[in-house]
């Protein structure tokens, strides 16, 4: 008689991961994605914030498009307001007044100064109620916070190309030469846009937890103008006040502006003092968005 021989089955040695049903894959042992805050002195991941630069890309061009949605002149706005400020200012401090002007002609001198101002003021304003503005992004998915402050300063970008195009041509009206010290304009501009982002990051991790800077910031800026060398020259402060007064860092930067545009020379000085201050903003500025980062989404 036969025997039959009874075969234990195989034993197998399952993947430690799970299986949600039977036709699904199993979930993985580790996350393939770890959020976590970065390390170091200066916690601010460049790598990451490289990674999302086509986010950074969007978010400006939503900017722009908002910006300029449903209006009748659209991009023409650029224009409009650094050029009728100018007119303003030609009319009351430049011919009532009497201002000097460096002997520059006083529209190309007070238009030379509003371009980076109009650029730097319209985006520390954005860039500071930015947060506040995509709560529903912040919220809902994951990305470097700072990518929002970020775009919102580089949308103002494009405003300050359209009004420089026009400074070209006022000066080619009053027959302003340019020289080679217009090569200086894109460190300038890379300069006030670190500024920016400085103060506006800043002001948008505050803004989040302190409602009142969207009433504060506005009226800080026009402060501001009034304690930046915009509607009059550097050089009518006295001569012992001026270390003092270039810790304005705008300041250093609007009259490098314009020996850029007008070929005059540089003052390294006060051009120095406002790079120390600039990187300085902008690493403290860094340093607090990121202590203030994890309550983003509670709060926003």
């Amino acid at each position: 008689m036969s025997s039959v021989t009874e075969k234990q089955p195989a034993k197998i040695n399952a993947p430690a991961a799970e299986t949600v049903d039977s036709g699904q894959a199993p979930l993985p042992d580790k996350p393939l994605v770890v959020i976590e805050p970065s390390r170091g002195r200066i916690p601010v991941n460049l790598k990451d914030l490289w990674n999302y630069r086509d986010l950074l890309y969007i978010l400006a061009m939503r900017d722009i498009k908002v910006r300029y949605k449903q209006t009748l002149l659209g991009a023409a706005w650029a224009i409009i307001q650094p050029l009728f400020t100018m007119l303003i200012f030609w009319l009351i401090f430049g011919r009532l007044a009497g201002m000097p002007s460096d002997g520059v002609p006083y529209p190309i001198f007070a238009f030379a100064g509003l371009i980076p101002w109009t650029f730097f003021s319209n985006a520390v304003n954005a860039s500071g109620n930015s947060l506040v503005g995509s709560s529903n992004l912040i919220t809902k998915v994951y990305f470097p916070r700072m990518i929002i402050p970020l775009a919102s300063v580089a949308s103002g970008l494009l405003d300050f190309a359209i009004s420089f195009v026009v400074l070209l041509g006022l000066m080619m009206y009053y027959r302003v030469g340019v020289s080679v010290n217009l090569l200086m304009v894109p460190v300038l501009i890379v300069l006030t846009s670190l500024l920016a982002v400085g103060i506006g990051m800043w002001m948008s991790a505050l803004n989040v937890k302190y409602r009142d800077i969207r009433y504060a910031l506005p009226f800080l800026i026009q402060l501001g103008l009034f304690a930046t060398p915009i509607i009059y020259p550097a050089s009518i402060i006295p001569e012992k006040w001026r270390p003092l007064y270039a810790l304005n860092p705008l300041t250093g930067q609007i009259e490098a502006y314009r020996s850029a545009f007008f070929g005059r020379e540089f003052d390294w000085f006060s051009l120095g003092v406002s790079v120390l201050v600039t990187f300085g903003i902008l690493v403290y500025a860094a340093v607090a968005f990121k202590k203030m980062e994890r309550s983003f989404a509670d709060l926003v």
